[in-house]
C-alpha cells in the first residue's frame, strides 16, 4: 500500500488545441507549429483587397490529456482549461459533447469550469449514452438541474465526480434513479447533501464500490446503512459522524479502506467499537487521524476484529493509552504500517508492547510529541532492525489503485 502525502501526485500533460467543425462534427488536433503557421497572414494578396474567409471552425479552449488523474477509472482523461488563472469557461465555447470528441472516448472532464451552468450539461440528454466517466470538479454552477440531465442521458455512467458542486439530496435521488450502474462517486465538499441523499444512492446503486463524502457537514453516516457488500472504499473525513453512523458505514461487510479522520470531540471513547464488531473483517487500511476521543476499548476491539489490517493511522489519537497499545501489539499480526505521530499517551510501555508484537511491521511513523524516551526508541531500532522508523507525518492514506480512479 502506498501512502499519499498532501499535495497529490504530479501528472504529465501533453497540450494540444482542438478545432471542432460544427458542420462536419469533426475534431482536428493542431500542434504548436501548425498554430503558428496558420496564424500568419495569407501571401500574394494585393494591397487593399479583402481576402475571402472560409467559415472558421469552433475553437475550443486548450485541452490537456492527463494520464491516470486522481479518481479516474482508466486510460486518459480529457481536461478543459481556460488558459488563465480564472478557470471559468464560457459554455458557448464547449462543443455539444458529440460522441465524446471521438466515438471511442468514454470519459469527459470539466475540471475547473467554475462558471459552467446547468444548461451546459443539457446536451448530455442526447449525446451521453456512451459516457462511462464524468468529472465535474469545482463546477460551482452545477446544481440538481444539471444532475437531472446526467441522469436522463448517461445511463451507462459508472464513475462521477461532483467535487464542490452545489447539489442537494434531490440531485442524489435523481442520480441514483437514472444511473443505477454507478460504482465510484466523489461528493467531497458537497455541503448541501445529507444522509437522505446517501440513502437513495446506496440503495439505488447496488454495484457501488467507492464513495467520497469528506467534509460534508450534514452527513452522520446512517445513510449508508445496509449498503451493498460491493462497497470497499469510504472516505468520510471531517464528517459529523456519530456511533450509529459509523455502524452504518461498515454495515455492508466489504470495506477494505475506511477514512473517518478528524471526527469531532462529540464522540465518546467507545464510539468506534462498531469497526471491530465483525462487519469490517476485510478492512486493510484504516485512517483515524485526529480522532482524539478514541479510547483503549475501541482500539482493542478494532485490533481483534480487523485481522487483515495492514495500515493504521492513529496520529494525534490521545485517548489511547498503554492497554490500547498492548492490544494492538498482541492482535495486529498483519499490520505493516502504523502511524503514531504526536500521540501524547504513547509511553515506553506502549512502544515496548508494539516492539514485542506486530510481527509484520515494516514502517513506524512516530515523529515527535509522544512521551517515549530516546532509550526505548533506540532499543526498538536495535531489536526490530527490520522496521523503519520515520519522523514524517502522513496526512492521508490511499491504496495504490486509487491513483487510477
Amino acid at each position: 500500500m502506498k501512502p499519499y502525502l498532501c499535495g497529490g501526485e504530479k501528472h504529465a500533460y501533453a497540450k494540444t488545441t482542438l478545432l471542432f467543425d460544427p458542420n462536419s462534427h469533426k475534431t482536428t488536433h493542431l500542434s504548436s507549429r501548425q498554430r503558428s503557421r496558420d496564424a500568419q497572414p495569407p501571401r500574394n494578396i494585393k494591397r487593399g483587397a479583402k481576402a475571402e474567409r472560409s467559415p472558421s471552425p469552433l475553437c475550443l479552449p486548450s485541452f490537456s490529456f492527463a494520464s491516470h488523474p486522481p479518481f479516474c477509472s482508466s486510460g486518459s482523461s480529457l481536461k478543459i482549461k481556460s488558459g488563465s488563472e480564472d478557470t471559468s469557461l464560457d459554455p458557448t465555447h464547449v462543443p455539444p459533447l458529440p460522441t465524446q470528441v471521438g466515438s471511442e472516448c468514454r470519459q469527459r472532464t470539466k475540471k475547473g469550469c467554475t462558471e459552467l451552468p446547468d444548461s451546459g450539461l443539457a446536451p448530455l440528454r442526447y449525446y451521453g449514452s456512451n459516457i462511462r466517466s464524468l468529472y465535474l470538479d469545482c463546477c460551482f454552477g452545477i446544481t440538481d438541474h444539471g444532475v437531472s440531465a446526467i441522469a436522463a442521458g448517461c445511463r451507462s455512467l459508472t464513475v462521477i465526480s461532483l467535487y464542490r458542486c452545489n447539489i442537494t439530496d434531490v440531485g442524489l435521488e435523481t442520480l441514483a434513479s437514472g444511473c443505477a450502474d454507478l460504482q465510484k462517486v466523489n461528493l467531497t465538499y458537497c455541503s448541501l447533501i445529507s444522509d437522505c441523499g446517501l440513502r437513495a444512492l446506496s440503495q439505488g446503486c447496488h454495484n457501488l464500490r467507492a464513495i467520497k463524502i469528506a467534509h460534508c457537514r450534514d452527513v452522520t453516516g446512517v445513510g449508508i446503512r445496509g449498503c451493498s457488500p460491493t462497497l470497499i472504499y469510504v472516505d468520510a473525513e471531517s464528517c459529523k459522524l456519530d456511533a450509529e453512523g459509523i455502524t452504518g458505514i461498515v454495515s455492508g461487510g466489504g470495506l477494505e479502506y475506511l477514512n473517518i479522520g478528524s471526527v469531532g470531540w462529540w464522540l465518546g471513547p467507545d464510539s468506534f467499537i462498531a469497526i471491530g464488531s465483525g462487519f469490517a473483517q476485510r478492512l486493510k487500511i484504516l485512517n483515524l487521524r485526529l480522532c482524539r476521543s478514541i479510547g483503549d476499548e475501541s482500539a482493542a476491539a478494532i485490533a481483534r476484529g480487523c485481522p487483515l489490517l495492514q495500515e493504521w493511522n492513529l496520529a494525534l489519537c490521545h485517548g489511547i493509552k498503554t492497554p490500547g497499545w498492548q492490544a494492538i501489539g498482541l492482535h495486529c499480526n498483519n499490520l505493516e504500517k502504523l502511524h503514531v505521530n504526536r500521540c501524547r499517551n504513547l509511553c515506553d510501555p506502549g512502544l515496548e508492547a508494539l516492539r514485542r508484537g506486530c510481527k509484520k511491521l515494516t514502517v513506524l511513523y512516530i515523529g515527535r510529541g509522544s512521551r517515549v524516551s530516546g532509550v526505548t526508541i533506540e532499543l526498538f531500532k536495535m531489536l526490530r532492525n527490520g522496521v523503519e522508523i520515520k519522523d514524517e507525518e502522513v496526512m492521508c492514506l490511499a491504496p495504490e489503485r486509487a491513483a487510477s480512479w
